[in-house]
């Protein structure tokens, strides 16, 4: 069923988060904020970005549509940073517990930032949702790496490895 590899893949989403967040949590102040040239400069920045566009979806997905995503401006900190992503983990599982087969299958409208309607299917835009972090915490990795403090390994099967009891 999709909704079975639909909440293994948000299971995933979340585990390779905390993964980024405690490696985050051994930078320094200015080592969080240094630019570093990847697509939102610094950890800080892109991690805000993740987590923004993980509760931009969440709040598209439940019939609203944001005119704008959390800046990195109302984070002064990691704590901030990891205290809202943590509310946007439990409502993100929430949702996804509830999930039926005919609910994943249904077409979800939003407007986008610009005001243009878009639509697709709640699974496609669900598994865009993780592909889309994939690539940002990928982007914060190699950042979080330069600063001598690799989050380690990051990929699905490693994590079904080290999740066994959940399978």
């Amino acid at each position: 069923m999709i909704t079975d590899v639909i909440r293994s893949l948000y299971r995933y989403n979340a585990w390779a988060n905390a993964q980024i967040l405690d490696a985050a949590a051994r930078l320094t102040r200015e080592q969080l904020l240094a630019p570093g040239g990847a697509s939102f400069d610094s950890v800080r920045d892109t991690l805000v970005h993740t987590l923004g566009a993980q509760w931009l979806y969440l709040e598209r997905w439940q019939g609203r549509s944001p005119r704008s995503m959390p800046g990195p401006a109302e984070f002064a900190d990691l704590l901030a940073v990891r205290a809202r992503w943590d509310e946007i983990e439990r409502a993100t599982a929430a949702f996804v517990a509830a999930l039926t087969e005919a609910r994943i299958a249904a077409v979800v409208e939003y407007e986008n930032f610009e005001g243009q309607r878009w639509a697709y299917p709640l699974w496609q835009q669900m598994i865009h949702q993780v592909n889309h972090a994939t690539q940002h915490r990928s982007e914060a990795a190699m950042l979080l790496t330069r600063h001598g403090h690799s989050p380690g390994w990051l990929d699905y099967l490693y994590f079904v490895d080290v999740q066994a009891p959940a399978r």
